[in-house]
């Protein structure tokens, strides 16, 4: 067995593992209770918006945007990207074991499994990004309900 091949084996091992990762991730999350204001289109991104400019949230805003932290700092959350990541650089190994075994020359067709490799990149962020708020979460201001009627 050959460089790539070893690669290959041990990028499949990976999905696997953090495919199940994954799975049970989901899972948790679909058998837990929503947070009220969830439920309305286009709230996460108001709520994370608001905690990032430190504004005022309500009672719903706040336990929305903690559960949303929450979810982010799970190391479980991570598992999306990572299996992402590891098909990715499966089909990458993949392909060169196969161009090894068979001979030829790598193509542009080869390295496609890097705008998923990137792509989980992106998500990453974005998972840390969400994560980072917890501090300024711990910090916010939460109107009562007759202060946010005003």
């Amino acid at each position: 067995m050959n460089l790539w091949g070893g690669l290959t084996i041990i990028s499949a091992v990976a999905a696997v593992f953090f495919a199940s990762c994954a799975f049970v991730y989901v899972g948790r999350m679909e058998y837990r209770a929503p947070a009220v204001f969830g439920e309305k289109i286009g709230a996460h991104k108001s709520v994370l918006a608001k905690l990032r400019k430190r504004e005022p949230l309500t009672q719903d805003e706040f336990d929305y945007a903690q559960e949303l932290i929450n979810d982010a700092r799970s190391p479980l959350a991570y598992s999306i990207p990572a299996v992402l990541f590891t098909a990715g650089f499966f089909y990458i190994v993949g392909c060169l074991y196969e161009l090894h075994v068979h001979g030829g020359n790598p193509s542009f067709r080869t390295f496609i499994g890097g705008f998923t490799m990137l792509g989980s990149l992106n998500i990453t962020g974005q998972l840390s990004r969400v994560a980072r708020l917890k501090g300024r979460l711990r910090q916010a201001v939460v109107l009562t309900e007759s202060s946010a009627r005003v």
